[in-house]
């Protein structure tokens, strides 16, 4: 048995895919013995951290004989932990894990416990995996870079997995082109931080990128899975009025509509910068959908800051939120910040924030009522029985129709 456990974000899925593909063609398959069970693991909270751990605990107490694998975000600032309490046999975090198959092959002979991990992640290098195999979907992501620059006092990512470095812009391409060629009708760009592309070489930026990108012949739309307001340049602007192939929908990371928490959070932006750029963006894109991240609870959140993100949030009239309650990540800023809010104070903005984002997408969506758009199809909804997939501006639509047109 060849196993993955991905954890965590769509990077994590993705070099989860593209590492089974790297065993694949070294000879192990899905029916490997002994068998080889990978946990790519996150850190993102304290939650994903304690998940991290009940998985591998539990992969090695199901699968005694088994070689069990860590690697990602939580190993790699918690190595320590994971072989003495957890027993894993093989160790890496964010770097050497192109290097898997030769460790586990190593493993087989030696039997020893192998750690691998490169203590100062701001020195990596992107590590290549080369292309992936075609998966069996409608949509793929693709990962174009790792790591992150901006060092949010929230944030444990940057010290995980290191500053911003680019994928070879010639193998974002060629992926990509052979994605389309085989069928995909939308690309989904992803990375730790995706608009940091560039930001090491100066050579190609992001807008140049996706510009590439929208060049490739036969691709129907092309997605970004997240950018930064002071990511979104005059370029990129200029490419949301040329390529219609631009998916008509873009996440835009807010974290807080506060002003003064927004400095105690090292974001990089100011509340007004961030409202004239969503402006500019929908004078050439009317009816685009813009989403968004935002803690809530950070420490000294005081309940008139609240209500500055609660009112600004609705002065940008988002699609829709993804909220989170803030985690104090240890080895950041935020860690030990006086004022740490009450968890039941957390819960509660969390859930002012959910319903407040339940009417804006219901409000959102309203819009479109009666109107004709076009959508791709990706697959049966079980409950239903109709099949089901998501339009440019990331809506999702059923129809009546037989399994043909999946993939139209």
């Amino acid at each position: 048995m060849l196993k993955f456990i991905s954890l965590g974000c769509k990077v994590n899925s993705y070099e989860s895919n593209a590492l089974k593909e790297l065993f694949l063609k070294n000879g192990f398959d899905e029916n490997s013995k002994p068998d080889i069970i990978v946990v790519n693991t996150c850190s993102v909270t304290a939650v994903a951290d304690q998940k991290s751990r009940q998985i591998i605990r539990r992969e090695k107490r199901n699968n005694s004989d088994a070689i069990v694998v860590v690697m990602g975000c939580y190993s790699q600032k918690n190595a320590d932990y994971i072989s003495k309490e957890c027993g894993a046999d093989i160790i890496v975090g964010t770097s050497n894990r192109n290097k898997l198959v030769e460790f586990v092959k190593t493993f087989l002979k030696e039997k020893k416990q192998i750690i691998a991990i490169e203590k100062n992640p701001r020195e990596f290098k992107y590590e290549s995996f080369g292309t992936i195999a075609i998966p069996n979907s409608t949509r793929a992501y693709v990962k174009v870079e790792d790591g992150c620059n901006n060092f949010c006092s929230y944030c444990t990512i940057p010290y995980t997995r290191g500053v911003a470095r680019s994928r070879p812009r010639a193998e974002v391409i060629e992926e990509i082109t052979t994605l389309v060629e085989h069928g995909f009708k939308e690309i989904v760009l992803t990375g730790i931080h995706t608009a940091h592309y560039g930001l090491d070489n100066k050579e190609c930026s992001f807008s140049d990128l996706v510009e590439e990108i929208c060049n490739i012949p036969g691709l129907y739309r092309l997605r970004i899975s997240s950018i930064e307001e002071s990511e979104i340049d005059d370029k990129f602007i200029e490419l949301l009025t040329k390529y219609p192939q631009i998916a008509d929908h873009l996440h835009m990371p807010l974290q807080s509509g506060s002003p003064s928490v927004l400095k105690r959070m090292c974001r990089k932006y100011l509340v007004n910068d961030f409202i004239n750029k969503v402006n500019r963006i929908r004078e050439v894109r009317p009816n685009i959908a813009i989403t968004t991240d935002v803690i809530v609870g950070f420490p000294g959140e005081t309940e008139d800051e609240f209500l500055e993100t609660y009112i600004f949030i609705k002065e940008v009239n988002f699609a829709e939120l993804h909220v989170f309650p803030f985690s104090a990540r240890e080895g950041t800023k935020a860690f030990d910040m006086p004022q740490q809010v009450k968890p039941e104070i957390k819960n509660e903005r969390v859930s002012k924030l959910i319903d407040l984002s339940n009417k804006l997408h219901s409000n959102y969506i309203s819009k479109f009522v009666g109107q004709e758009l076009e959508v791709i199809l990706e697959e049966r909804n079980k409950t239903t029985g109709k099949l089901s997939g998501f339009t440019s501006n990331y809506i999702k639509l059923e129809a009546d129709l037989s399994d043909k047109y999946i993939g139209e």
